[in-house]
């Protein structure tokens, strides 16, 4: 596989260089000292910069002010955006749109994608079901009556889910189907509470009772929830990355300069040993990431948003296992690498990463919350072990 980016994609990493360039991860109150959320709200002040450098409408078409690029130029931008841990809705606001734009009413299209692309309006995904260990669609029904859709349920940990415009909610309808429900914030018949994630940012509980949708509200296309739920797990590894690279940068630096017995602790074969071992780890988050972002992006399993990588995967063809499969390995390294990867730094920084002082301690927060959202290895090792066993390669 050959993952050279485009020119396209390249100079999205360059413009979302520059607008993270000047972002603090310390710009909020630390989680470790604050009993609440550290804030009440999102960056405004870098969402609109997003907006600006037309980072929000990336995979939008042109049709409606966007750049027409892929799931890939996504995960490069937000791979820069958790280095400096930007507090945006980004993955969240741009999984829903590109999801609506491809299966969305002309009508509802017209209305959202446009301002969505300008910052205007924002997007966030109920993803985590009841518990944070069921399948989402499972923990909202969906009743139709005539031309509104009514749902009931709730859906736990909705991410800014107090500064988000719109909610798409996933549900399930009697005969087993599962659609996407576009749900204003504030909407009669919901209940939003307070939840505060392991970052300390402020999430929502989204109760829903007997809410009345409009039908053009609503998303019923097959294949809708499943290519959302696929970009937002990529979009989490991509995260995952991006953090983990910027933690062993810092650790890189540290053990550099912190010395025992006359030299740098970088220079002890353990402490080299250790880092290696966490840059393995990184290297197969990347290539597994670009696998899934890549087979999502080029449509070889059925989806794709145009753009594509260059380069060619043998066995795409014949017997290739669906996207799932190459999404469920992504998760596997990037849950397991990001844990590995704070934990080891917080060994080599021999506990000066938990001062409050150091940043260290907001990027493992940070980290754990990826972690929690990808949920554990072994789950997804055994999703990988059924569709093994469903599809054999040929």
């Amino acid at each position: 596989m050959d993952f050279t980016f485009t020119e396209e994609q390249q100079a999205a990493v360059e413009a979302s260089a520059t607008v993270f360039g000047g972002v603090a991860p310390d710009g909020v109150p630390s989680p470790a000292l604050t009993a609440g959320a550290v804030a009440d709200d999102f960056d405004r002040a870098l969402w609109a910069k997003l907006a600006d450098a037309d980072l929000l409408s990336l995979l939008l078409d042109p049709a409606y002010c966007g750049a027409g690029l892929d799931a890939i130029a996504l995960c490069l931008v937000l791979r820069e955006s958790a280095k400096v841990l930007a507090r945006v809705p980004l993955l969240e606001s741009t999984a829903a749109a590109v999801t609506v734009q491809e299966y969305g009413a002309e009508e509802t299209k017209a209305g959202l994608l446009a301002r969505a692309g300008r910052g205007e309006v924002v997007l966030t995904v109920a993803a985590n079901g009841r518990t944070g260990h069921e399948p989402a669609q499972r923990a909202v029904t969906a009743r139709r009556d005539g031309d509104v859709w009514t749902l009931d349920g709730v859906q736990t940990a909705v991410a800014w889910a107090h500064g988000a415009d719109l909610v798409v909610v996933p549900a399930h309808t009697d005969d087993d189907r599962t659609l996407l429900a576009l749900v204003p914030r504030g909407h009669e018949g919901t209940v939003l509470g307070e939840q505060v994630s392991t970052s300390g940012e402020r999430l929502g509980e989204l109760r829903l009772e007997s809410a009345r949708i409009p039908g053009g509200q609503v998303i019923e296309a097959e294949g809708a929830w499943e290519r959302l739920r696929d970009l937002l797990t990529t979009g989490t590894c991509a995260l995952a990355l991006g953090l983990g690279e910027r933690v062993l940068h810092m650790t890189s630096a540290y053990t550099g300069k912190r010395e025992q017995f006359g030299f740098p602790v970088a220079t002890f074969q353990a402490v080299a040993v250790q880092a290696a071992d966490r840059y393995i780890d990184l290297r197969a988050m990347e290539a597994t990431l670009w696998q899934a972002a890549w087979r999502i992006s080029t449509g070889a399993a059925g989806t794709g948003t145009g753009g594509t990588a260059k380069g060619t995967a043998a066995g795409t063809a014949g017997g290739a296992l669906p996207v799932a499969g190459d999404v469920a390995v992504a998760k596997i390294w990037a849950s397991e690498g990001v844990r590995r990867v704070v934990q080891t730094a917080q060994h080599l920084h021999g506990g000066f990463g938990a001062d409050t002082d150091s940043p260290l301690h907001r990027y493992h927060a940070w980290a754990k919350h990826l972690e929690l959202s990808l949920g554990p290895a072994a789950a997804h090792e055994e999703a990988l072990g059924d569709l093994l066993a469903a599809h054999p390669l040929g």
